[in-house]
């Protein structure tokens, strides 16, 4: 018997409920890092070769759907599997998924685990052969609590960046390819060293899946740390700079194409709506990142969509629409009316995975449903 179908009609309105969180570091310190990020020339030495100009193509990707043609979807899950009971019935997951005959792609937004529980090489592994039983072309844009995290004791204690570069090597193992059965080739930043950043295009529609993760963007400091290490810093900047880029030149290229809608991918939760009174010195990294979308979607003619996890609850709305409290919080006095943000339910509540299909026709692009998880 098939799953029943949950339909989500577009948000018309802003939720934006912001969460409390402490407070752990200086605005001067946060001035200073946000100025490194903003200008570019003061990036440290040890990131300044990121990368600054257009993404390197190591393959076009085929073409899989055409504007004027038939529709096209494709499936979003994130922050699964969490504990010992999603992590046994994640081939479940899998399966149910494979056998959605709509489906054609799919994306995870990160968090392949949960933030108490250790990150060992077996564990992401074991995950891996999990994802390789996915049939359709399959990407996977990273999460905190991979690496991130990992600095925590119940973690297993380890230096986050080491966990990165194993993150990297396990599931990005053929840079400018997908995962999956039937993978197929995306351009990306594996030259310049981030791999899991990959831009493409399905039925006229850019798509970009960019790693930017919660936890500040990973410079909530580590254990026996008062703020980030030289390390950390040099780590979020290089790795911030590839990913505006990476927005740039995908709405760059959604404007050259006339395509009818541009589609970001992350981990974080930029906007969260589930606390109130958040801290800016709590989030500032996003900031840059914040600037280059509100920037680009207001160059862009048609609608943008922002597709995240972190928060664990399901959640449509339009956090840069004039009006938003986000505008004031992030300190960006334009406004991007026409990007909407969709947050996909995970941990204990990583009860469904989200078909989106792109309409042919019409000015809302973008259609979606949560589909129940037969096994939940």
């Amino acid at each position: 018997m098939p799953a029943q179908l949950v339909v989500e009609p577009l948000a018309t309105e802003d939720r934006v409920a912001p969460r409390r969180r402490r407070s752990w570091r200086p605005a001067a310190l946060a001035a200073v890092v946000l100025t490194a990020l903003v200008t570019g020339p003061a990036l440290p030495q040890a990131v300044a070769a990121a990368p600054r100009g257009p993404v390197a193509d190591a393959a076009a990707p085929p073409a899989a759907g055409t504007k004027g043609a038939g529709p096209w979807t494709f499936a979003v899950i994130g922050d699964i599997p969490y504990g010992a009971a999603e992590i046994a019935s994640f081939p479940q997951a899998v399966a149910q998924i494979n056998a959605d005959p709509e489906v054609r792609m799919v994306t995870h937004l990160g968090d392949i685990k949960n933030g108490s529980s250790v990150c060992s090489d077996d564990y992401f592994r074991a995950i891996k052969q999990d994802f390789d039983r996915f049939d359709d072309p399959f990407v996977y844009t990273i999460g905190d609590n991979e690496w991130t995290d990992c600095h925590r004791p119940n973690n297993g204690g380890y230096n986050p960046l080491e966990r990165l570069a194993a993150v990297r090597s396990v599931f990005f193992p053929r840079p400018g390819r997908t995962l999956g059965r039937h993978a197929v080739a995306v351009c990306s930043q594996g030259a310049q060293g981030y791999p899991e950043n990959v831009k493409y295009n399905r039925a006229g529609v850019d798509f970009a899946a960019v790693h930017i993760v919660g936890s500040n963007n990973s410079l909530a400091p580590w254990t026996g740390n008062t703020g980030p290490t030289p390390e950390q810093t040099a780590e979020v900047l290089g790795r911030t700079a590839a990913g505006i880029q990476l927005i740039r030149q995908t709405f760059s290229d959604a404007r050259h194409r006339h395509d009818r809608a541009v589609v970001l991918m992350t981990q974080a939760d930029m906007f969260d709506p589930t606390g109130t009174d958040p801290a800016f010195a709590d989030y500032f990294a996003f900031q840059p990142i914040v600037q280059a979308i509100v920037q680009e979607s207001r160059a862009f003619h048609g609608p943008v969509y922002l597709f995240n996890g972190d928060s664990h609850l399901y959640n449509a709305d339009r956090p840069l629409a004039a009006g938003s409290a986000w505008l004031k919080f992030y300190g960006i006095t334009a406004s991007a009316d026409n990007l909407q943000r969709i947050t996909v339910d995970g941990s204990d509540n990583a009860h469904d995975y989200l078909r989106v299909t792109i309409q042919p026709r019409g000015t809302r692009v973008l259609d979606w449903q949560r589909i129940p998880f037969t096994n939940a």
